[in-house]
This record gives structure tokens, sequence and C-alpha cells, in this order.
């Protein structure tokens, strides 16, 4: 089935000792100009520009998010790790997340410019490492940086040192080429045990974040089976091109997600502001 690698089996309680891991495909990087590291907003268009600019990307604009919450609804504390696939709130907002990091398309990249719909990036350094820079412009934009391990393994096959090492070593690198030390970790195909949790802890993660919808090149794959978004609802996109999306350009596979979110009535928001 397209586009689940991913997506994930039942957690485990218990980790093997094997250390097979997945290998993550590589892609050429564009030629994209350093940006400021800061992950701080930069300021957003006025109301008419962002509507001038989402009919330039043939889109209705969305509806503006609403104020984010002072009261977090979900609180992180060091230590305590929760694993989360959606936000308690009544606001018809979602969340979208895009992983690992193979494709650097530069229309992409304009394009989030002009719409500033914001997103969240778990990105796996090998995947990135020939195009680091890429990313800088998306962060500076406000849209974070967090931890999708070192190499994409199933972590339900290593030893807790071996998660150890994949998520406290992308910890590291991220932090020297993005200047930041993410909060939160998502495990490659949703799979994770005990050991995972306790991992994520030793190296500063304070969330475990997974997922209710998985992008597809047309459509969305609905967990809950009822083929509906929900208030709240954490969306899993890739960053992924035509050989893998059949076709399709990871710009086109964008608009199509933004379109389907718009038919059902809900806007997005950004995800760090929620927890």
């Amino acid at each position: 089935m397209l586009m689940s690698g991913c997506e994930s089996s039942q957690p485990a309680k218990k980790a093997r000792t094997t250390t097979t891991t997945a290998a993550t495909r590589e892609a050429s990087a564009p030629s994209v100009p350093d940006s400021p590291d800061s992950e701080k907003p930069l300021p957003g268009p006025g109301q008419n520009h962002r509507a001038v600019a989402f009919r330039k990307w043939g889109l209705e604009p969305l509806p503006a998010p609403p104020t984010p919450p002072q009261a977090k609804p979900v609180k992180l504390a060091l230590g305590s790790v929760p694993v989360i696939r959606d936000i308690p709130v009544k606001d018809k907002v979602v969340f979208l997340t895009f992983d690992d990091g193979a494709e650097k398309d530069p229309e992409f990249l304009r394009m989030m410019r002009e719409l500033r719909v914001p997103f969240t990036m778990f990105l796996t350094d090998a995947a990135i490492r020939n195009g680091y820079p890429y990313f800088k412009p998306l962060q500076s934009l406000g849209n974070s940086i967090q931890n999708h391990t070192l190499t994409h393994p199933d972590l339900l096959t290593l030893s807790y040192p071996a998660q150890v090492n994949e998520i406290c070593g992308q910890q590291r690198r991220l932090n020297e080429e993005y200047a930041t030390s993410p909060r939160l970790f998502r495990p490659p195909y949703g799979n994770w045990n005990e050991d995972t949790r306790a991992a994520a802890k030793t190296c500063g993660i304070e969330a475990i974040v997974l997922w209710r919808e998985t992008m597809q090149i047309a459509n969305m794959r609905y967990q809950r089976g009822d083929g509906k978004l929900h208030p709240g609802d954490i969306i899993l996109a890739h960053f992924r091109g035509p050989e893998e999306l059949r076709g399709t350009t990871l710009t086109e596979m964008t608009l199509t997600m933004l379109r389907r979110i718009q038919e059902q009535g809900f806007t997005v928001a950004r995800l760090d502001d929620y927890l």
C-alpha cells in the first residue's frame, strides 16, 4: 500500500536486540540560500495579501487559526514523555507534520514562504545530510525542527543503547545544524516501546508525537475509520517527490492536502503553540 513508510504496528512492551535499520533514500539538494536559524515566526502577510497568495496557488484562503491558548491543552514536563496523536481542542484546527526530509523541492519552499501555513518537521539525518541548508528558510518561517532519528530504523528491532544512539545522536546533529534542541520525537513507522520512551527521556525529549491521518497522493488515510478529520488531529505527510508519488510533486501533494482540510471546514494551526 502506497505511502505507508511511517505508519505503525502496535507498540511492543519489550525491545528486541537486533540492530537492523531501515534505509532512507537521499535526494539531490537544490541550491538554497541560508536563512536565520531562529524558529521565531517571521511577520505574516496581511489578510488581503494572504488571500492573493492562496488564490495564486489555486486555493481559497484557509481561515486564520484561532489565537493560541494561553493554557496549553497538552502539558509537557521533562521526564514524563507522553505519547500523543492529537491535541484536545474544540476548535476546528488540525496540525501538519512532514517527515524524513529526502525531497527538497524549491517550489515547496516558495509556496510555504507565500502561504505561511504552519507545520512541524520531523527530520532524519540520513535523508537531510546532503542538503541541510534547504530546511533553514522553512525553520525561519516559524516551522520547528524535531527529531526523527539518525538513520530511520524500526526501533522495535533495536536495543535500548542503540535507541539512545539514534535519538541522542540526532539531537546533537540537529543542534549543530539548526541551533535547536528538539522537544518532540517521532519514531519511524510509528513503532515504539518502553525502551523508546526511556531513551527519549534520556535524550531530553518531552513527548513522542504520532498521528491520526496520513496524507497519500490525493486523499488521506484516517486511523479512526470514519473518513473525516476531528478537532486537534495531527496529520502525517512526507518530504517525498515524484518518484514515490507517481509523478506528483511534494508541492502538488501539499496543495491537495490543504484542499482536503478546507473541504471539511478546518484550518491549520501551529503544533508548538498547543503543547
